[in-house]
């Protein structure tokens, strides 16, 4: 994981303002640096290179910008590289990717500036993980930047009147006339060799972006000037008749998807240094209770010795409304805990208690991450600056749980159902896993199944698809400033490309149970039809209870949502 500011400007170098540098570090701490860069003969394009690392590969630092001593070529990467051309990549990735890039654009026997560049999309295909990057090819005067299919890394743009053009895994605040998220379609380019001419053109224009820039798009036919989409399409096939066979245990499927998700688990656990001999926490879960978050630390069980800990990290938070509520309703002498009382609490709490006993040999910490709701207004404003450019309650609810639950600061017990001798407790662990995706791909929104008894499984089909297709637009960036702001990096494992390619070629049937009809004699499991192949995957390793668990959004279960007014939308824009 690791923070990026960039710069373009064609008076001079543009550094990050006090509070984008303290941003920026606090995403990666293990290194900071920045790297000046003059284009052109005539010195009229500065070029200002910032990153942060948090190292989470091999074992040692690569500090960053990386910088190309013969060609003066200069990378800023944020990401993971789990596979890179279909096998798995060790030790550390940063320099593997730029390496890649180098040898890509590095004009050999001739070749034109077109010929390098399918040879970056090339290198680019090869990766398969999480990233943002920005990327400066000094042998064709070219700027690279962008993130990756599924949007699973921040990366920012914006720009001012004055024509400075900045690129940022944060929100910058010198950039005051327009910020955005960088968008997800494909790599972005910007010729810098003209950029003086494109610049006067276009700075009469501000707000516009005062630079030219070109996509090379993701596609799934790719040609030489776009990229290979890392997903196919999803399995559209409706069944001959409205009753598919019904899932069960003994299906094929489970099995396949239990190795296959597993397989995703592996690639993000056993690169962590020191996860197979370390006594203390390298990996934490965020911890609902719920049945795809409980998956993760049931088969991270499977994957990890003994001996390494596992953090469950459970957020509660003090709401005013559920508690003036709930004191106006209690009898006299009662007692009540506003953060035990929490949907998610109960539910952590029950998960808990089943990993323990379907996994006793491994020690698991169940961390209380309480919430008072002064501590929530005292950093409200810090997050919606991390949260930014996105401005809605529904998104600041979201980021809220997120960042309390990431900075992994609470109370440890061993039981989690004792209150007593609670020892205050911050988690080690730089590495936390989100079971996020799941619901989006295996049907586990209640639309999905308002879809199904509206349109049956052509309803069905197209609402999953819907959800399937917007994955890189929805909220990932927002998610990954909020986590990396405690110098913690999310991994989401249901997102991973072979992963997502295996589940997206299932026939839906074999996803969830909607219009499953049972076969003559077959003993049906008692689960939701949601999410219904995951729900048996649970029952099949023991976790009964968890297989029976309701989908509930994270801003409800741990009641960051409508603290104040009960009556406000998610959609409503806040101040």
């Amino acid at each position: 994981m690791c923070g990026i500011f960039f710069s373009l400007s064609t008076e001079e170098h543009c550094y990050p303002g006090q509070l984008t540098e303290q941003l920026i570090r606090n995403r990666g701490s293990d290194s900071v640096q920045t790297r000046c860069v003059t284009v052109a003969d005539d010195e009229t394009v500065y070029l200002t290179f910032t990153s942060s690392v948090l190292a989470l590969r091999g074992d040692s630092t690569q500090a960053q910008p990386l910088v190309d001593e013969e060609s003066k070529s200069v990378l800023c990467w944020n990401g993971e590289v789990w596979k890179f051309a279909d096998r798995p990549l060790e030790g550390n990735d940063t320099y593997a990717v730029f390496q890649s890039f180098l040898d890509a654009v590095k004009p050999c026997n001739g070749e034109s500036t077109e010929d390098t560049l399918k040879k970056l999309c090339v290198a680019i295909n090869n990766i398969s993980g999480p990233f943002s990057f920005v990327f400066y090819d000094n042998y064709a005067c070219r700027l690279f930047y962008g993130r990756d299919y599924l949007g699973r890394r921040s990366l920012l743009q914006g720009w001012n009147s004055d024509g400075h053009f900045r690129l940022s895994s944060v929100r910058d605040e010198h950039a005051s006339d327009y910020f955005e998220e960088v968008d997800t379609t494909g790599i972005h380019v910007i010729d810098l060799a003209d950029l003086a001419e494109q610049n006067a053109a276009t700075r009469a224009e501000a707000p516009k972006c005062p630079v030219k820039i070109t996509i090379i798009p993701w596609s799934p036919d790719p040609s030489s000037s776009s990229l290979k989409r890392p997903v196919p399409a999803m399995n559209t096939f409706i069944p001959e008749s409205d009753s598919p066979p019904q899932l069960s245990i003994e299906s094929p499927c489970i099995s396949t998807l239990q190795e296959k998700l597993r397989e995703s688990l592996e690639l993000r656990l056993t690169t962590i240094p020191g996860i197979l001999t370390s006594p203390d926490p390298k990996v934490a879960v965020l911890f609902s209770g719920g049945l795809d978050c409980t998956l993760l630390a049931r088969l991270a069980h499977d994957i990890l010795p003994d001996a390494a800990p596992i953090d469950l990290l459970n957020v509660a938070f003090e709401n005013p409304r559920v508690v003036a509520a709930a004191t106006k309703n209690m009898t006299a002498g009662a007692s009540i805990s506003v953060y035990d009382e929490c949907p998610d609490r109960k539910t952590g709490i029950s998960s808990y208690h089943e990993l323990k006993r379907v996994c006793p040999s491994r020690k698991w910490r169940f961390i209380r991450i309480n919430i008072p709701y002064t501590e929530t207004i005292e950093h409200r404003s810090h997050v919606k600056h991390l949260m930014s450019p996105h401005n809605t309650e529904m998104d600041l609810s979201i980021a809220c749980a997120l960042y309390f639950a990431a900075r992994g600061k609470g109370t440890y017990h061993p039981d989690a159902d004792n209150d007593g001798n609670e020892t205050p407790y911050t988690t080690p662990a730089r590495a936390l896993l989100s079971g996020l995706g799941a619901d989006e791909v295996f049907a586990g929104y209640s639309r999905h199944s308002i879809a199904f008894s509206r349109q049956g499984f052509r309803g069905l089909i197209d609402e999953v698809q819907l959800d399937v297709g917007r994955l890189g637009k929805r909220n990932l960036g927002r998610d990954d400033r909020v986590i990396s702001h405690w110098g913690k990096e999310a991994r989401y494992p249901y997102l991973d490309e072979a992963f997502l390619t295996w589940t997206l070629c299932r026939p839906m049937w074999e996803k969830c149970g909607f219009g499953c009809v049972k076969a003559e004699g077959e003993v049906e499991v008692d689960v939701e039809d949601g999410k219904k192949a995951l729900r048996l995957m649970a029952w099949k390793l023991g976790m009964r209870d968890v297989a029976r668990e309701k989908k509930r959004a994270i801003q409800f279960g741990s009641r960051t949502a409508k603290m104040e007014c009960g009556r406000v939308r998610g959609t409503h824009v806040l101040e």
